[in-house]
């Protein structure tokens, strides 16, 4: 069996890290502050990100991430770079380490193969790439070698894979970017439409975190914001509540729901039936909006199952994966 000592959700909105025999290690927004003109790193992680929108002239915060795939390659390169160097503290590893890393199902070979680099450029001995859906199904305890369907829902920052698992490889899957991200943006559209207020990026997403629903709930909260008036220029402070987030939420739902109701369609009548049976996994980040797992629930009538730790999984299911790519590596040499 490969050896892995590292697992990787390389996420458009958080990098997370599972360190062998240690568990995660990271798992820190992917945002990077630096300086252009001199090509220097000022921050990564959580202490860029508190940056946005608040630095001076000279000083770009950047995400080096979009929908799941590397957006600027130098960028990503030293950020992981950063995140490596913290894990590898954590516990102490002889020798150059094994890596695997997480991507969508569905990109291209250009767009693995600069993941592959980005990662190779960090020290490691070996990468493997993986796709997401079936990271997150290891982690989960899923025996994704059996030939029976598992379906994954994974609602990362960037993108929401949904797959259908079955002996070991995805049987049928897509890859939509439409996800955690796109909910913070529908709920600032939503507020500067309604209200004709801008909401900064992070006050946007500390909405969504805490009142964001998919679903009316039986007791309404409220959440107060705090934003600049479009007309006056003025800030202001307006309390939104739980139930105008389903309202604003419709369109990114929507696409989820249509995502994962697609690959129920052209899915053979077996493996929906397993899938049935077994129920759908989900994962993610954007699972945790209020009513996602009860709302796919209804919508699909087949029982879903949130992970315990919906941001780690994928990181997880990576670095547990060693059997799984052992076997793949003697299929491919058999053939």
């Amino acid at each position: 069996m490969y050896r892995i000592d590292m697992g990787i959700d390389l996420g458009t909105s958080n990098v997370c890290i599972y360190m062998r025999d240690k568990g995660i290690v990271i798992n820190q927004p992917a945002v990077v502050a630096y300086q252009p003109k001199e090509k220097k790193i000022i921050a990564v992680g959580s202490k860029a990100k508190r940056m946005m929108g608040k630095t001076p002239e000279g000083i770009d915060v950047e995400t080096p991430l979009s929908g799941g795939v590397i957006s600027n390659y130098t960028l990503a390169e030293r950020m992981i770079k950063a995140f490596v160097k913290n894990a590898l503290k954590k516990r102490k590893i002889w020798g150059r380490p094994n890596i695997c890393v997480c991507t969508p199902a569905g990109i291209t070979e250009v767009e693995r193969r600069a993941v592959e680099d980005a990662v190779v450029r960090t020290g490691a001995k070996q990468v493997f790439v993986l796709e997401s859906s079936i990271a997150a199904a290891i982690g989960t305890g899923v025996d994704i070698m059996e030939t029976v369907g598992h379906m994954v829902v994974d609602i990362g920052g960037g993108t929401t894979d949904v797959a259908v698992v079955s002996a070991g490889n995805i049987a049928t899957g897509t890859s939509i970017k439409c996800a955690g991200l796109a909910y913070t943006e529908a709920l600032s559209r939503y507020i500067k439409r309604k209200y004709n207020v801008e909401l900064g990026e992070l006050s946007a997403e500390d909405a969504k975190l805490e009142v964001g629903s998919v679903m009316k709930r039986k007791q309404d909260l409220a959440y107060e914001v705090k934003g600049k008036h479009i007309l006056s220029g003025l800030p202001v402070r307006l309390e939104i509540t739980a139930n105008e987030t389903v309202e604003a939420f419709e369109e990114p739902t929507r696409q989820i729901l249509a995502a994962i109701t697609g690959i129920l369609e052209t899915a053979p009548p077996e493996l929906v039936s397993d899938v049935s049976k077994e129920g759908i996994l989900l994962s993610g980040g954007g699972s945790q909006i209020y009513g996602m797992s009860r709302l796919i629930q209804e919508k699909t009538g087949i029982r879903v199952t949130p992970s315990d730790e919906p941001e780690n999984v994928v990181a997880a299911g990576a670095g547990m994966a060693g059997e799984y790519i052992m076997i793949q590596d003697e299929e491919k040499r058999e053939k």
